[in-house]
């Protein structure tokens, strides 16, 4: 029997992690289960494939950094963080607990391996601009990741961000769009519509990838397409469906901030893929 490929491996982890989603948030009893299951694949080819991370050294100066700009979908990196090794996998039920460390928006340092707090939707991407420009002027190798909800691109911050790393072309910066065209109103187009996004992203001087942001292969490559790309920022626009892997989750609003009961986690656990 053949040895198991790197990507088969990513495959069968973005199935245990959405499993720990799922397990998490119905302990929780609260949370965000659609967007956290539509960026799996996103999280998990970043931080078993290309991110440059210790997680038994999280503060190592040379690491990549990582910011998780929609932090309502802070279970799915809790997930993989626990199967990368910054913390024990059973810490995962604690989520939203008095006093767990796993809250519901993530908190700098808590655990190790959160670069910094995020929840105020719009903001993260300023927060990564500020990374890029600070590892441009001082010479450092590592590389900047920022994953946006579609529905948060819709915030005048994201832009005024955007517009700042295309002038000053960072190439050391990553912005990925989790396109699964559902915010917690409905439709992201029938709120504020977003289309074309990619063209939005090339006017701002961008290098835009765009993918099947369930397709792990797709999610490796464009990392490693945009580490190539210089004097420009890249955004990889990774279309995805809300609530992947749950068929009465997916593409359904009422699942944005809803937690499962015990019979309809039973049933998601059933239903998975």
């Amino acid at each position: 029997m053949s040895e198991m490929s790197e990507l088969e491996k990513l495959q069968r982890m973005c199935r245990v992690v959405r499993e720990d989603i799922l397990r998490m948030i119905a302990a929780a009893g609260s949370g965000h289960p659609g967007g956290s299951l539509s960026a799996v694949e996103i999280l998990v080819g970043l931080y078993f494939s290309r991110l440059r991370h210790r997680p038994a050294e999280p503060d190592w100066a040379e690491r990549d950094r990582f910011i998780l700009s929609k932090g309502h979908i802070a279970p799915a990196l809790y997930a993989v963080m626990a199967h990368a090794g910054y913390f024990p996998r059973e810490e995962l039920l604690t989520l939203r607990k008095l006093g767990s460390r796993l809250q519901g928006h993530p908190a700098k340092g808590r655990p190790p391996g959160i670069e910094v707090s995020t929840g105020s939707l719009g903001q993260g991407l300023s927060i990564g601009v500020g990374l890029a420009v600070a590892a441009k002027l001082c010479g450092y190798p590592w590389r900047t990741y920022v994953l946006m909800g579609d529905g948060e691109i819709q915030e005048g911050q994201i832009w005024e961000a955007a517009m700042s790393a295309g002038h000053y072309r960072l190439d050391n910066l990553c912005g990925i769009v989790d396109r699964n065209y559902m915010q917690i109103d409905g439709s992201t187009e029938d709120v504020m519509m977003l289309d074309p996004c990619a063209d939005k992203w090339r006017a701002f001087n961008w290098h835009v990838i765009e993918i099947d942001g369930h397709d792990i292969a797709q999610v490796v490559a464009a990392y490693d397409e945009a580490a190539s790309v210089k004097n420009k920022p890249t955004v990889i626009v990774a279309r995805t469906i809300k609530g992947k892997g749950v068929p009465f989750m997916e593409n359904k609003a009422a699942w944005h901030g809803k937690a499962p009961n015990a019979q309809e986690l039973e049933l998601a656990l059933s239903q998975l893929y």
